[in-house]
């Protein structure tokens, strides 16, 4: 009599197919589950951002408004309250403060000892009211860049008025190439970087970012440094917004920044374009070469400013005593040459002969790309003793302008 063979599910000895499968599925299912998980958990975590306070519970008043728009818009925005910056910068001690600009101090503060933030506290006389404060916040966390310092939140309560962005280690640009100390921690090649670097900032501004932004105020103190020595542009206290489409010249009554950066047609008729920035730039550039500021008593022998100074030197062919001494033992004279040439371009009097932040970036990335002849920059025949250094530190609201470039 023939035997009938046991069956694997009879005996079990064996597992069906289709039970195999259904539990691969289900151990992939969770793998999967635990990975989407610790992915999302590593990116709001990054760089620092390991544990943030939780959102204050109380009516800020006349912040409510701000706080219902900045969470509708950008979840991951702080709206804190005053009591949890006390906390964060230990009562704004002294110990705790990193410098003090037009605007009122900055302080360093940690959240839960794990994250690090810069603390602005805006001056109590400062004419800015809440509306104005409102619109700068919404028009930094607006703009999203590598070479843009981050906004990460603010405070809004009373009379305060407060902006927290992303600790910078290294302090700003001036720390380092104006200081016969630290200006060797600056090799060329960080030089060169930073300069790019700041360029493609300003390009987002004018080209590429949601708002089309106008700086104003850029300068060595204003471009703070990452851990590896990165630039980051900062101090949006008195940038405008224009639009791309827009035609006509724009003019301000109240002229705000750092004379030494000013264009000429923006320091002397309150005109300003996208080529402001690009005059700014200009300077900046001429002092990351030359570790000298750009006023009197910047031993430029008997040059009144580092302009005239890089203008008269590349004229006679002898633009090596330009740069700064702690970089001549290397060797990169062309690279060297081109930035002076780009920066002197950026500086002409005329806005119109300037480069756009597009044309900079263009120049600097394309070794081969020609670059034209400069004319004179602008503050060539400054008498001496109109070319100190004034900071305006007034505020001027952000709002729409027209711009002719």
């Amino acid at each position: 009599m023939r035997q009938i063979a046991p069956s694997p599910s009879s005996t079990g000895k064996g597992i069906a197919p289709w039970i195999i499968a259904i539990c691969v599925a289900a151990l992939v299912g969770l793998v999967a589950f635990y990975f989407i998980v610790y992915y999302r958990r590593l990116r709001r975590n990054r760089k620092g951002k390991l544990r943030l306070p939780e959102k204050p519970t109380h009516t800020l008043q006349a912040g409510d408004v701000l706080v219902w728009e900045m969470e509708a818009e950008f979840p991951e925005f702080l709206v804190l309250d005053f009591h949890q910056i006390l906390q964060a910068t230990n009562n704004f001690s002294e110990e705790n403060k990193l410098g003090e600009g037009g605007f009122g101090p900055v302080y360093k503060g940690h959240f839960a000892a794990e994250m690090e933030i810069a603390v602005k506290r805006l001056a109590s006389h400062s004419v800015q009211g809440f509306e104005e404060f409102k619109n700068e916040v919404q028009l930094i966390a607006k703009l999203q860049h590598r070479n843009l310092v981050r906004l990460l939140g603010c405070c809004s309560e009373g009379d305060e008025k407060i902006l927290v962005y992303e600790y910078m280690p290294n302090k700003s640009l001036d720390f380092f190439i104006f200081d016969e100390n630290t200006k060797d921690l600056l090799d060329w090649k960080k030089r060169l970087a930073i300069i790019e670097g700041v360029a493609e900032g300003l390009v987002y501004l004018h080209k590429h970012s949601r708002l089309r932004v106008i700086h104003r105020d850029l300068k060595p103190s204003n471009i703070l440094l990452d851990n590896e020595m990165n630039p980051k542009i900062s101090d949006f206290g008195i940038a405008k917004i224009f639009s791309s489409n827009d035609s006509e010249e724009n003019t301000t009554r109240r002229v705000v920044g750092t004379h030494g950066y000013m264009a000429p047609e923006y320091a002397s008729e309150g005109l300003f374009s996208i080529k402001s920035d690009v005059f700014s730039f200009g300077v900046l550039t001429l002092e990351i070469l030359s570790g000298k500021r750009n006023f009197s008593g910047c031993q430029c022998k008997d040059f009144i400013n580092i302009l005239a100074y890089a203008w008269h030197r590349w004229e006679e062919g002898r633009w090596i005593e330009l740069i700064d001494a702690s970089l001549l033992p290397q060797c990169h004279s062309g690279e060297m040459t081109r930035c002076i040439n780009i920066a002197l371009l950026c500086v002409q009097e005329s806005a119109v002969d300037r480069p756009t932040t597009l044309d900079v970036v263009a120049m600097l990335s394309n070794k081969h790309m020609f670059l034209p002849e400069p004319k004179h920059p602008a503050y060539l025949n400054l008498v001496e003793g109109n070319e100190e250094p004034v900071t305006i530190t007034q505020f001027d609201q952000i709002r729409p302008t027209t711009t002719r470039y």
